[in-house]
């Protein structure tokens, strides 16, 4: 594919595959058409920076599918005045979406190369709010503070409670849960200081978190 018109391949995207996955909420649809996804791609795949597809990444990782990274925008529904957790940086991208909808943002990363890409390009498009950090984050995030939202952009194969108490009352944690090929999105939401709901929200799959803790199984 060569010569791709970007505007038009965005609008298509957002019509031929967000919409349809029930994302429907304006300010993330402005958000998603006011951030060049094409230029946070690497540059090998940015033809197919629009596609409903996973992009692959360095170290064996990828980049999401934009419905998926819609969705949970609009899941966690950051607002003007909080404050936004990632962990799993990659390209740079949802932190860059999260940062036009938060306050501001925290990712993480366990990679130092993926900080330094996303540094360099959030720098270039303006984007001024996010905090960049390298640590491994599978089983929590404990920097002494608390978070609005927080997204988990890679999947636990057993949820663990590792990020629930990085929540502020009110905050919100999206994480994808299971082995694949069908995992399970979810949006847990804390009610107060001991209490949390879990909603079940849609059916997806995406490659785990390094790292992520699983429970030993012994067989005969």
């Amino acid at each position: 594919m060569t010569d791709v018109n970007f505007e038009q391949a965005r609008f298509n995207m957002i019509e031929q595959q967000v919409r349809p996955w029930e994302v429907l909420d304006d300010r993330i649809l402005d958000v998603i058409q006011q951030t060049p996804r094409e230029d946070f791609v690497p540059r090998t795949y940015r033809n197919l920076a629009f596609a409903d597809l996973q992009i692959p990444l360095a170290h064996d990782e990828v980049m999401m599918e934009p419905r998926l990274e819609a969705r949970i925008l609009q899941s966690l529904d950051p607002e003007p005045g909080e404050s936004a957790l990632e962990i799993g940086t990659g390209s740079g991208y949802l932190a860059a979406c999260l940062a036009r909808l938060a306050a501001h943002v925290t990712s993480v990363d366990i990679h130092e190369d993926f900080r330094d890409g996303a540094r360099a390009l959030l720098a270039q498009h303006g984007i001024g709010n996010v905090e960049l950090k390298v640590g491994d984050a599978a089983r929590g995030w404990d920097d002494g503070r608390r978070y609005d939202t927080i997204a988990v952009t890679g999947s636990l194969p057993e949820l663990h409670e590792g990020f629930h108490r990085s929540l502020t009352v009110g905050g919100r944690l999206f994480v994808i849960v299971g082995d694949g090929p069908v995992m399970e999105g979810l949006l847990i939401t804390r009610v107060d200081e001991a209490q949390w709901t879990t909603d079940s929200l849609f059916d997806t799959g995406i490659r785990p978190l390094v790292n992520a803790p699983r429970t030993p199984r012994f067989t005969l």
